[in-house]
């Protein structure tokens, strides 16, 4: 998403930001697999993993959960309908995404997995960025 945002001149108007719902990974680049697919494409994959925390409840108007696993742990988080409302699967943006759909968590495939959630990824990511533009008149 931050590609897309920095490729249509955004950064000063969407804010994005990464987190998991556990901090097993705290302080850690992106897996090497993740930061290779990226730069396959032409995509900078950075920053460090950080747990998801109640603050960014307010920080942020859309929550998004790769899959339901994620998606269940943050609805429990969640301290009012108005947070709960912002929670959302990813690939529920795809068009072509059958309902409920996941991202599957390459972590434990080949490099091939970490292509395929990239291209999950971008397909879910271009129509909520053009719901973004959208909503927000950018």
């Amino acid at each position: 998403m931050r590609h897309l945002v920095r490729e249509a001149g955004l950064e000063r108007q969407i804010s994005v930001d990464s987190a998991g719902t556990a901090g097993y990974h705290t302080g850690e680049p992106p897996d090497r697999r993740a930061r290779a697919a990226g730069k396959r494409r032409g995509v900078e994959i950075a920053g460090a993993a950080r747990q998801f925390q109640r603050a960014d409840w307010q920080r942020f108007d859309y929550v998004l959960a790769m899959d339901r696993s994620n998606h269940d742990d943050l609805a429990a988080l969640a301290p009012n309908p108005d947070a709960l409302a912002k929670l959302k699967l990813l690939c529920s943006f795809d068009p072509a995404s059958p309902g409920g759909a996941d991202v599957p968590d390459p972590y434990y495939g080949g490099d091939d997995g970490f292509d395929h959630v990239l291209d999950l990824c971008f397909s879910a990511c271009k129509p909520l960025l053009e719901r973004i533009r959208r909503e927000h008149g950018l």
